[in-house]
């Protein structure tokens, strides 16, 4: 009989690394209006077209961007949001997005 193996499988492990590469590692970053959850997707895991509630522009799919949650835990999957990376770096120095039907006019 051999021993048994307690370490994961090379295999397993690069399945893994190529699984958090792809759909990114979430981290908690601390802003004024509280705790987030944010996670980073990569243009390859990117499928959909999302709306960035910071710019009130689409995300198409191929595009890196963040999708972020309320960390206090009384949320669910409708909480997550998808923002431009860039749009949600510059989310406190920014006034809200106002979104506007597709005839409204933009200006004036």
């Amino acid at each position: 009989m051999s021993p048994r193996r307690n370490r994961p499988r090379r295999d397993d492990a690069d399945q893994l690394n190529a699984e958090r590469a792809r759909h990114g590692v979430t981290s908690v970053q601390q802003w004024r209006d509280g705790d987030w959850q944010v996670r980073g997707i990569s243009g390859g895991a990117s499928a959909k077209t999302y709306r960035c509630p910071g710019c009130d522009q689409e995300i198409r799919p191929g595009v890196a961007h963040v999708v972020a949650w309320p960390a206090d835990g009384r949320g669910d999957l409708t909480d997550r949001r998808h923002w431009h990376s860039g749009c949600w770096q510059a989310r406190e120095r920014r006034l809200p997005a106002i979104q506007r039907g597709r005839g409204a006019h933009r200006h004036g």
